[in-house]
């Protein structure tokens, strides 16, 4: 059976003002050759296809290899600074996560990786969680973090951003942020203790804007719904950061669209890419 190559089509990017030298872009499970169940979802049906890019996840690691190349392919980079995320706040640079590889040690454990450099590609996996992608406008700096509810309550955005913008030797309010498809306020069931995490970090006016981002869920007494991408947003804003696109897509409900381990647990990986155009 001979699937369709990965295209623009079978991915997002981010609809911002920056300087064109920014290339992003977050995959989805479409564009592969991935077999159910890291398929992708047509009809109804999980079916061939799909472009699972997680060497843990439990697929034919040959797919796996397969769909990482379509995806190098389409950036038109020959490789990327893969990380291996352990849901923490550790910010790495890219490059020498890229040298790590060429002298064949083990993945760089880290949850965001940061370059000046043009080819240089940042990368983070997500099926759940968001990915959040920075940059200055004119395109000196670039930076991915992997943002779940830990990596967000422990600072990994910001942390991320401080870097970024010490790369392009800016302030962290002149950056631009796009936050990727993730699990999204209708389906991110918590308990107390994740709504505990951001209210203790903020006192006075603040903890009402955090409340607002739990809903009590409706059906599951003691438990809230999470909004994730507007705690990114509020999170971005006590930085500088107003310039905020995105967070517009759930992962648990686009099953067309996304993988979800919330929703499937035996599931495939996705990506969000950036990177400085150049050689």
């Amino acid at each position: 059976m001979t699937l369709p190559e990965l295209t623009l089509n079978d991915v997002l990017r981010p609809a911002w003002r920056v300087s064109p030298r920014v290339q992003a872009l977050v995959t989805t499970r479409n564009g592969g050759v991935s077999l159910p169940p890291f398929g992708t979802w047509r009809d109804g049906v999980d079916a061939p296809g799909g472009l699972n890019l997680g060497r843990k996840s439990g697929d034919d690691l040959a797919h796996v290899e397969a769909n990482r190349m379509r995806l190098m392919k389409l950036t038109g980079r020959d490789e990327a600074a893969w990380l291996s995320q352990v849901h923490g706040a550790t910010v790495v640079k890219a490059d020498d996560v890229l040298a790590a590889a060429q002298r064949g040690e083990l993945l760089v454990q880290a949850d965001a990786s940061v370059t000046d450099r043009p080819g240089t590609v940042c990368v983070v996996m997500i099926a759940d969680c968001m990915p959040v992608l920075l940059c200055d406008r004119e395109g000196r700096a670039v930076g991915a973090a992997h943002a779940g509810w830990r990596g967000l309550a422990s600072g990994v955005v910001e942390q991320t951003a401080q870097r970024v913008a010490s790369l392009a030797g800016t302030d962290m309010s002149a950056l631009h942020a796009y936050l990727g498809p993730c699990i999204g306020p209708q389906a991110f069931e918590v308990g107390p203790d994740v709504r505990d995490a951001f209210m203790n970090a903020v006192g006075g006016a603040q903890r009402d804007d955090i409340a607002a981002a739990f809903a009590d869920h409706p059906l599951n007494a003691g438990k809230y719904l999470a909004d994730l991408p507007r705690l990114a947003r509020f999170r971005l804003a006590q930085i500088g950061i107003t310039n905020v696109v995105g967070g517009d897509h759930c992962t648990f409900t686009e099953r067309e669209r996304f993988y979800s381990y919330r929703r499937d647990r035996e599931t495939g990986r996705m990506a969000a890419l950036i990177w400085l155009a150049g050689p």
